[in-house]
Parts: C-alpha cells; sequence; structure tokens
C-alpha cells in the first residue's frame, strides 16, 4: 500500500465548523470586519511573537483556492451539516475575482519582538467589500500561531533563569546558547507541531535533537542550520552490552567518538557506580587522556528527583576527578567533564536545580539541560490566553467599534476599533479606536492579497528576542562574539 498523501491541502477545510455559516450572519452591508489577535494574559508577564511567517507560507501564499478545492469542501459540508450551507458563491467569486488569492491584509509585530501581554500582535481585515466574512474565516489557523509564540516564550522565560545563575556563579555567558537541548520530538503530537515547536525554541538556544524544527527553520525562515547536536547514547546502545557490559558500552562510546563532545546516558543501572567506579575508576584515565585530545564527556542522568540526582552525581565526579575554582570561586569540574539532566526538566524545576548547585558552590556552568514535554507539550492556548477578536466593522458605509465584555468574565473584554501599537519612551502601549500615531506603530503590513509583503530570517528574529542580560554582556564585549 501506498504512504497517504497529504490530506490537509485546502484552505477551505481548515476552519471551525460554524465559521461555515457565519458568511450569513453577518448585518445586511458589511462590507469590512477587521480583527485582531492577543495573548490577554498569562503564566508570563511578556511573549515572544513568533510562527505567523510560517501560516502565512504554508496556507496564504498565491493562488490557493481552486475550483476542484471548492468543489471538495461543498460535498464534505453537505454530509457534515445534512443540508447546504456551504457558501460556495462566495468562494467562487474569490476564484473568479482574485485569482484564488485571499482578499485579506495581515500588519503584524515583526517577529522575535518581546511584546507585554494584553497588546495587539496582529491585525486583519478583507480588502474587498463583497467578502467580508473571510476575515475571520482564517481565524482558526491564524490563532495557531498561540503554539510556537508560547513554545518560544516559553523558551526565552527558561534561558532568563539559566544565564541569571550562570552570571553569579560561571565566568562568563559563553555556553548559553546550548544549555536548553530540546529532546521534545517524540512527545510532540504529530511531526508538524515538532517542526514548528522545535524552530520556536531555536529562537533562544542552539542545541536541538528535534531535527523538524531545523529544517521547519529552514524552510520558512531561510536559515541554513538553525541547532546542532552531538553524538550521545541512548539506553538501548548501554543496555545490548547487558549489565556486566556497561563497561564496554561506555568504552566503545569513547572509542567510536574520540574527539569532540560525547553524551552518554548512565543511569541503566546505577548512576552511582557509573559515576564513581566505572567512570572514576576503570575508564578515568581514557576519559583524561580524551580530554588532553580536547574532547568532553557529558555524563547524563535519566531518573529520579532532579536536584537531588544532579548535586550528588556533581559530588561524585568532582571527588573522583577533582575540581577546580572559577574567579568567582564556584567549583568546576575539569574541562573534559560536564553533566546533563534531560529528565524532569521545566521551568519550574531548572531554578530548583541551580539554586541547590549554587549553595553548594557548584557553578551552573557545569551543567546543561535536556527538556521534552514541558517545553514542547506541557502549554496550550490559555497559556497566555490567546485570542482572536473582531474591533471594528463598517456596515452600510458606516464604521463601527465593535467589542464583547462579558459581565462573567472581564477577563476577557476585547479591545474596540481599529488598533495601532505604539512603541514610546521603551514601551508598548496598544492604542484603541483609530486614535494610534501612525509613526509610532509598530505593526508592520506582512501579507496581502495572496503576497507576501515582508520576510524575516531567523537571525532577525534571534536578534529581537534576545534577552537583556546577554544583550548586556554583548555590549561590554564588542569585539566578541557569543
Amino acid at each position: 500500500m501506498a504512504a497517504v498523501p497529504v490530506c490537509m491541502d485546502n484552505p477551505l477545510l481548515i476552519t471551525d465548523s460554524y465559521k461555515v455559516t457565519h458568511h450569513r450572519q453577518y448585518p445586511p452591508g458589511t462590507t469590512t470586519v477587521y480583527s485582531y489577535f492577543e495573548c490577554r494574559g498569562g503564566k508570563f508577564p511578556e511573549v515572544v511573537f513568533f510562527g505567523l511567517q510560517y501560516i502565512i507560507k504554508k496556507w496564504l501564499i498565491g493562488p490557493v483556492i481552486t475550483a476542484e478545492k471548492i468543489q471538495e469542501a461543498k460535498e464534505i459540508y453537505k454530509l457534515h451539516f445534512g443540508h447546504e450551507v456551504f457558501n460556495e458563491e462566495g468562494w467562487s467569486y474569490i476564484l473568479k475575482e482574485h485569482g484564488g488569492r485571499i482578499p485579506i491584509k495581515i500588519k503584524a509585530v515583526p517577529e522575535g519582538t518581546v511584546v507585554p501581554v494584553k497588546n495587539v500582535l496582529f491585525s486583519v481585515e478583507n480588502t474587498d467589500p463583497k467578502v467580508p466574512w473571510i476575515t475571520n474565516w482564517f481565524e482558526t489557523v491564524l490563532v495557531q500561531i498561540w503554539y510556537p509564540l508560547t513554545v518560544a516564550t516559553n523558551s526565552r522565560a527558561q534561558k532568563i533563569v539559566i544565564a541569571k545563575y550562570l552570571s553569579e556563579t560561571a565566568d562568563n555567558l559563553d555556553g548559553l546558547p546550548f544549555k536548553l537541548h530540546d529532546f521534545g520530538f517524540r512527545g510532540s503530537t504529530s511531526v508538524e507541531a515538532a517542526a514548528i515547536g522545535g524552530s520556536a525554541h531555536l529562537v533562544n538556544f542552539q542545541g536541538t535533537d528535534t531535527i523538524a524544527g531545523l529544517v521547519c527553520a529552514k524552510k520558512f525562515y531561510s536559515c541554513p542550520m538553525a541547532g546542532f547536536s552531538i553524538p550521545a547514547a541512548e539506553h538501548s546502545t548501554v543496555t545490548s552490552w547487558g549489565k556486566s557490559g556497561e563497561v564496554n558500552a561506555f568504552r566503545n562510546m569513547l572509542q567510536q567518538f574520540p574527539t569532540g563532545l560525547v553524551a552518554v546516558v548512565s543511569d541503566s543501572y546505577d548512576i552511582w557506580n557509573a559515576c564513581e567506579k566505572v567512570w572514576g575508576q576503570e575508564l578515568r584515565d581514557m576519559v583524561i587522556k580524551r580530554g588532553k585530545d580536547g574532547g568532553t564527556l557529558v555524563i547524563r542522568p535519566d531518573s529520579g528527583e532532579p536536584a537531588d540526582v544532579v548535586v550528588k552525581v556533581l559530588t561524585i565526579l568532582g571527588r573522583v576527578f577533582g575540581t577546580t575554582k572559577n574567579s568567582k570561586g564556584f567549583k568546576m569540574l575539569p574541562k573534559y567533564l560536564r553533566v546533563i539532566q534531560g529528565d524532569g526538566i521545566s521551568y519550574e524545576s531548572i531554578p530548583t536545580i541551580l539554586e541547590r548547585m549554587k549553595k553548594l558552590e557548584w557553578s551552573a556552568d557545569n551543567l546543561a539541560f535536556g527538556s521534552g514535554g514541558a517545553l514542547l507539550q506541557r502549554l496550550d492556548r490559555d497559556t497566555q490566553k490567546c485570542a482572536y477578536k473582531c474591533s471594528y466593522a463598517i456596515i452600510n458605509g458606516k464604521g463601527a467599534n465593535v467589542f464583547k465584555q462579558p459581565i462573567t468574565d472581564i477577563g476577557k473584554k476585547s479591545k474596540k476599533g481599529k488598533l495601532a501599537l505604539e512603541y514610546d519612551g521603551g514601551k508598548y502601549r496598544t492604542v484603541e479606536e483609530g486614535k494610534g500615531d501612525p509613526a509610532k506603530d509598530v505593526l508592520v503590513p506582512v501579507y496581502e492579497n495572496g503576497k507576501l509583503l515582508k520576510e524575516y530570517t531567523f537571525d532577525e528574529i534571534r536578534a529581537r528576542a534576545e534577552i537583556p542580560l546577554l544583550l548586556k554582556s554583548s555590549k561590554n564585549k564588542p569585539n566578541k562574539t557569543h
């Protein structure tokens, strides 16, 4: 049997069912619908805007409506609803008059920008007065920006925490880009989710095992290589040697990869014995010799309570391999030896681990983190309270500010009128009801009538999203590239 072809390639099928009937529901004489997207609050006070370019390139560029796709949608919706509700006439009009290109325009904050919650991030409005309903037809797919936006925001928040502890306990921040490694591919809901979320993490870091994220960054953001990895063992490549052969499995890793970084999961049986006896005695000379050739062994524990395990592993390794103190008085393992904790890692657990290390006078530079589910999966649209709402319409030639204000949840109150996102005095502020100053508005036209108007590179996005501490460090070292 041949592989099943991609089934979701029809823009007429990427909306919520009830929107199929919405063309009949606007007031008679409606010619314009203007809607906007914001994060109404949530876990983090500011968000990294990322992922709109992916959605636009995937779904909206060029002639995306065809007669065949209209017919496919008509047949599906007839069966789905049990009677004719699909706007065949409206979509056929778009095919005829616009060549199948979507007649909307989108203005958005530049990707990578860090914006406080409760501000407009992008706006959408129809460009043809005969199809005002199309603005909110695409709400469903456009709101899916919540995912890359939230992953990038969560990842950046963890970068801020790690940078804080490095600044307090390490000589420099040079290793920061590789301190949080993406282990989330297998835990993602789909390959596409891994691609989107994996690329969003790479806005902040450069370590990943989620190859789909690299491909996404290359295809949609013109980045030849957004992330890097190293040879690493998994449990099967260790346990297949048998319990008594664990030392041989470890030795094989050092022999197969005699230079550079190599990571070895070491908790298959007894992590304490592996650190003290296997690495610390039987293979100690080999590890040290490899270090003289510029190699670094990264030991990976993968079970137990993370903070307890990390500090005990460091203590054992420090005892058998020795330590030095850095310029800030914190202990460092030899340069050829490091640890990565890839189990139980999240925004909540990282500061717990690093604070314990700090109290025991271990530098944060001894440790890297790997994160999977908490990085790419343990979040949803409500993590940052993402929403897309209509705020302005033109009905019978008259503009009308549109909003909702439910008495049961004031937090869901929406904004009124056409919006501007002004940046003034180092602060962002959303101005409602069309009263914004165009000279201060940072919303940029990015799409109109089937054309991408502004394309961002990954380098640009990373630069905008950079954390203040690293920007400050870079300014203090103008001739050094981190």
